[in-house]
């Protein structure tokens, strides 16, 4: 397994794709962002020409942005997470939602309109592969020994791919990144928002079975180690969610303005802290979730003190 590495103008900074040759084909994991440096550091890591196989990891514009640029110069076949395929149909009937559920936090339908705005001038959303087949619904990649453990929380969408000894985290398992839980409509209904929260605490018990794997991350060039990355996230949720007790019960919208001073105005920026502070709110809300996934993999006892701290 081959690491890649691009710089990307998003905050997250750089960004890794993989190459690998499995059972005599090459499989690629991730593409890297769709911008003229993304497309000259492609070229030059991949002989596309020889490319069969391309696997997405989630469907953010840093990981699969390449994706038309691969089928325009390649014959490889493209596999997304089933939730990325109802995303990309129903996009426009989700951007609505979105809008619903920012409406319940207090945001008026005036903010709904200028992030969607953000979102297109910053182009979150690049276009949709022009064919792709369907993780979940194929058999083809375990004939090529690639098995995947799905572990949302990041996005509603997150797969970890298991080829040889090797795992590829996509934004999952980072080494010292707390990544935003994005807030969404869930997708399998279309009813109400995704529970990041109660999601993430499901994917630490697949998360800690990747123990002993090599961890080929997003970004950060590596990753210490499963326990290292797991634990790093959780303090950072349990310190930030002490922060946010004295606000506690505030309007959603009010609080970002108490917190931030009324410094923070860019409708995407606002919309990433609106994400975190529900994730936060819910831990608050249901603390015995996680503190049970945590105890079943064995690494509830050195956040207990914290832990305790932060819910009292």
């Amino acid at each position: 397994m081959k690491q890649h590495t691009v710089q990307t103008p998003y905050m997250v900074g750089e960004v890794h794709f993989y190459s690998a040759e499995l059972d005599g084909e090459l499989v690629l994991f991730d593409t890297g962002p769709p911008t003229p440096e993304g497309e000259a550091c492609l070229l030059d890591s991949v002989d596309l020409k020889r490319l069969k196989y391309l696997v997405i990891t989630h469907c953010h514009v840093d990981h699969y942005g390449l994706a038309n640029f691969i089928l325009q110069r390649s014959a490889a076949e493209v596999f997304i997470p089933r939730l990325d395929a109802i995303k990309f149909k129903r996009h426009a009937e989700r951007m609505a939602c979105m809008g619903e559920l920012l409406g319940g936090y207090g945001f008026d339908e005036d903010f709904a309109v200028q992030l969607r705005e953000s979102f297109e001038r910053n182009k979150i959303f690049p276009a949709i592969p022009e064919r792709f087949r369907i993780v979940e619904e194929s058999d083809e990649l375990s004939r090529l020994g690639i098995g995947y453990l799905a572990c949302p929380g990041h996005s509603q969408s997150d797969l970890v791919y298991l080829a040889g000894d090797a795992a590829v985290t996509g934004d999952i398992l980072l080494r010292s990144i707390f990544q935003a839980p994005l807030l969404d409509i869930d997708l399998d209904s279309f009813e109400g928002r995704f529970r990041n929260y109660d999601a993430y605490c499901r994917s630490l018990l697949n998360l800690a079975q990747l123990r002993g794997r090599r961890i080929m991350p997003g970004h950060r060039k590596f990753v210490d180690g499963v326990d290292e990355a797991i634990l790093f996230y959780v303090k950072t949720l349990l310190e930030r969610a002490a922060q946010l007790l004295p606000f506690r019960n505030l309007p959603l919208n009010e609080m970002i303005v108490q917190i931030f001073k009324g410094r923070l105005v860019e409708p995407f920026f606002v919309y990433l802290k609106v994400s975190e502070i529900v994730f936060m709110l819910d831990f608050l809300d249901a603390p015995e979730l996680l503190k049970a996934s945590l105890e079943q993999i064995g690494l509830f006892d050195r956040v207990s003190n914290l832990y305790t701290a932060t819910i009292g």
